[in-house]
């Protein structure tokens, strides 16, 4: 039996409809914007695997809720990459959700955090700031731009929210001992890739 992790993960924005911009999209003000969030658990089901895998896969549960779209919408599948190399020096955190719209017209939600070491101390902003796109249809991995836009925005994790996601990392695995390295192993790994994005210059 393999050691997982799973935690639960909270965001909300606005995205705008028609737009392909994403500051201009996240404006709450805009003709054709709405009020965006999603409620995600994502489990990682072998954290030795995880660990190796330049792709960093886990999967995603849970639901969307925009009012434009339909209400509540529940994810039918997700697909969560952590700290993936674009670029030296650029990570990215990447967000892939398949659901349906409230009359049952597929859509995938895709959105990055660009992490990269900026001007100033910007490691909270660029790990809780998703730039989101919706794309018409159930869109796979390398197909974005032959998709249709049907919305672009910013979403981004609360510090209330970010609190309480701390408190909801569980491990699974064959004994407490392997729970427990679980854990700890994501959270090196989770610190070692920050460091690699934000250490790098300084190495130089």
């Amino acid at each position: 039996m393999t050691a997982t992790v799973r935690f639960t993960e909270e965001m909300l924005g606005h995205v705008t409809f028609g737009e392909a911009d994403f500051d201009r999209g996240a404006e709450p003000t805009r003709d054709g914007a709405g009020a965006l969030m999603f409620h995600l658990t994502i489990e990682v089901e072998d954290i030795e695997r995880f660990g190796t895998d330049p792709l960093r896969q886990a999967g995603a549960v849970g639901y969307l809720r925009c009012d434009a779209l339909g209400g509540q919408l529940a994810v039918e599948r997700g697909v969560f990459n952590l700290f993936v190399d674009t670029e030296p020096g650029v990570k990215r955190m990447l967000y892939r959700l398949w659901f349906r719209d409230g009359v049952g017209h597929p859509l995938t939600l895709t959105g990055f955090k660009l992490v990269r070491d900026d001007a100033g101390f910007d490691v909270w902003k660029d790990t809780t700031t998703l730039f989101t796109h919706v794309l018409r249809g159930h869109v796979e991995a390398g197909e974005d731009a032959d998709a249709e836009l049907v919305a672009s925005g910013v979403l981004r994790i609360r510090i209330r929210d970010f609190a309480k996601q701390l408190t909801t990392f569980r491990a699974g695995g064959p004994s407490l001992a392997a729970q427990l390295g679980a854990l700890v192993k994501f959270g090196w790994i989770f610190t070692a890739q920050l460091a690699q994005a934000y250490l790098r210059k300084k190495r130089r």
